[in-house]
């Protein structure tokens, strides 16, 4: 097995937040929680409650990730969650709005 790369199809197709405990506005902190979806249901319902205020990301049938200050979370286009830490985005490779 060897390694790969892995990027998006286009730059503009992840939708995504710096989160931050109180900046967030609660609007876009919605958008981020109505759009992660599960993907193992065949109708890929909205995973409700995906991504909590207190920085918790439930990656639908896989785990919790705990979120900090600076990262950015985000969803590809089928719903799935993005986590990008805070260090990551600073040192390069990412571009953002």
């Amino acid at each position: 097995m060897a390694t790969l790369t892995l990027g998006t199809n286009a730059t503009t197709t992840l939708v995504a937040i710096a989160y931050n405990q109180g900046s967030v506005s609660s609007a876009d902190f919605a958008s981020i929680q109505n759009n992660i979806k599960d993907h193992i249901n065949i109708t890929h319902p909205i995973s409700t409650g995906a991504f909590s205020r207190s920085g918790l990301l439930y990656v639908p049938n896989r785990g919790v990730l705990k979120v900090l200050p600076g990262d950015y979370v985000g969803y590809d286009p089928n719903g799935w969650p993005i986590l990008v830490s805070a260090y990551s985005i600073a040192t390069g490779g990412w571009t953002h709005s």
